[in-house]
């Protein structure tokens, strides 16, 4: 059994039915997922994480389930599951899958039952209110979408819980019947083969909510039910939990290693964003400062775009209107009065510079990366897509029609394609870039194989180094196979880097990654340079 290999894993969001089509019908398919298995293998990362494969309305986007033990007939058969997970492993890749286990869809047989009389064996699988709730309007995820928290049912004549959407009722985690069948649920998906969980809404699966109170309270101990169904079953497996929390919850999620291998660093990735629009390092630093000691086997997971939009709920007021002023100035641009709906080539304007420097920043941060498709080629979005579907456009393979996703006519897409000056399929697409060794995919590659001989930045100890400048972060990682150094400046002026006074005089530095190749003589005790938006990574030796 090897332990803690998301620690030194690649994590990549595929969404299946927007990645590649191979029947012609116009949405993506487990078939096509697998016919693309080589491309994910090059360009090196290490694990899939698909999300939501199971039967669906398809209300959002695959998130409001009907049947847990099952594959979307859009998407393939538990037969084509099995074959691409044997196929992933064939190149030495894992897959994760989306765990949607706080609500299920109001079509789902359980809910179905749970409205038709309260005697029914599953009414107590949800959660209900026999009058309206005094809190009825706590805790609204989408602002301007969303306008409760309660809904009627006049078929159940109660109300019924959803942190969401209406059409995804609560499941009652307090219910015990309820855990176990979500035992059930990942022992039936650890047994067909995937090697973990993303576990989706963590802090809403967990809390325990009554119609009579307003504060709710997080069950912690429900987590550690979970991760025990999980580990008996397979030991390596993990699960990486969402949980954008006040930083004085994470630790309650990680739980000493009980709860939860892995949390999306929320914190990091809203100051980094802060950092990027300031030009300065300063915003990470002293989110950095602020990351509390995580459990030896426990590992964040970094990200600078997922499937929904960039939250910027953590910055203040005055904070996140800079970040909107510099990444999603106008209204279409923004969402639910906190975020950002745009990919990230678009967000910057398509600069080269500063879309390297972006992904060298994140993934030698600490913990272990996870990207969203298409990033690795600067894709595009479309923002005349609805709330967070702008970014959840068909992958970009070629040039020619439906960008080379699908044969089926332009209207039956699944959706439609990216548009706008950056990043659009005619000229942003896998094929141009495979063709062009200079390209960001031919980045991406580099960095990612680059990234795979220096685990220390998964799995080491790290610190933060004076550079000597309020532009430039810099970062030292040290385990039993060594120490690396990276520096990355986020202003647009070139500066001199000093670390003289953190490295021992006994040490040479060895460039292995950088923006550029700069020709000088590193030297531990003088300055060097660095590009305005530049990086570099540095090996440290003994002479």
């Amino acid at each position: 059994m090897e332990e803690h290999w998301f620690k030194q894993a690649v994590i990549y969001c595929v969404d299946v039915e927007t990645f590649q089509d191979s029947n012609g019908d116009g949405v993506g398919d487990l078939v096509g997922l697998t016919q693309r298995l080589d491309y994910l293998a090059r360009l090196g990362v290490t694990c899939l994480w698909l999300n939501p494969v199971h039967p669906s309305p398809n209300r959002d986007d695959g998130y409001d389930i009907t049947d847990y033990y099952g594959i979307d007939p859009r998407l393939g058969s538990l037969g084509d599951f099995v074959e691409f997970v044997h196929q992933a492993g064939n190149r030495g890749l894992r897959v994760i899958i989306d765990l949607v286990v706080n609500h299920t869809s109001d079509e789902h047989p359980w809910f179905q039952s749970a409205r038709s009389s309260p005697d029914s064996p599953h009414r107590d699988w949800y959660v209900w209110s026999p009058s309206e709730p005094v809190n009825i309007d706590d805790g609204i995820v989408f602002p301007g979408v969303q306008k409760s928290t309660w809904t009627f049912d006049k078929r159940a004549k109660a109300w019924y819980h959803h942190r969401f959407y209406d059409f995804q009722p609560d499941l009652n985690w307090a219910n015990p019947e309820v855990r176990a069948e979500v035992a059930k649920i990942v022992a039936f998906w650890l047994q067909v083969g995937v090697a973990g969980f993303r576990l989706d809404a963590a802090p809403f699966v967990i809390e325990d909510i009554h119609p009579d109170e307003r504060v709710h309270r997080h069950e912690f101990r429900w987590l550690e039910d979970l991760s025990s169904a999980v580990s008996w079953r397979k030991g390596d497996a993990m699960i990486l939990a969402e949980a954008n929390v006040e930083e004085k919850e994470i630790g309650d999620f990680f739980g000493e290693g009980r709860r939860v291998s892995m949390l999306f660093n929320f914190l990091v990735n809203q100051r980094l964003f802060l950092g990027l629009a300031r030009g300065s390092a300063a915003p990470l630093r002293e989110a950095l400062a602020a990351m509390m000691a995580i459990p030896e086997q426990c590992a964040w997971a970094t990200f600078l775009r997922n499937h929904d939009e960039i939250d910027l709920s953590g910055l203040s007021e005055s904070e996140r209107e800079e970040c909107f002023a510099a990444f999603g100035p106008e209204p279409e641009m923004q969402l639910y009065g906190r975020g950002i709906r745009r990919r990230l080539a678009p967000m910057l304007g398509g600069d080269r510079k500063q879309i390297e420097l972006a992904y060298a920043l994140q993934v030698s941060l600490p913990g272990t990366p996870v990207l969203r498709y298409g990033e690795e080629i600067g894709m595009g979005d479309n923002l005349s897509l609805p709330e967070r579907n702008p970014i959840r456009t068909p992958m970009q393979w070629s040039s020619a029609s439906n960008a080379g996703f699908s044969t089926c006519k332009p209207k039956d897409l699944v959706r439609p394609l990216a548009t706008g000056d950056v990043g659009g399929y005619e000229t942003t697409n896998v094929d141009a870039e495979r063709a062009d060794k200079e390209s960001l995919l031919g980045w991406f590659e580099r960095m990612l194989r680059t990234l795979r001989e220096c685990p220390e930045f998964g799995s080491g100890s790290w610190e933060v180094l004076d550079a000597g400048s309020q532009q430039v972060l810099a970062m030292r990682y040290t385990s039993s196979t060594g120490s690396v150094v990276a520096v990355s400046n986020l202003g647009e002026r070139k500066c001199d880097v000093d670390l003289s006074a953190e490295l021992p005089e006994d040490v040479e530095l060895v460039e292995v990654f950088a923006n550029r190749g700069y020709g000088d003589s590193l030297n531990a005790r003088a300055a060097f340079a660095l590009d305005g938006r530049g990086y570099r990574w540095l090996r440290l030796r003994e002479q």
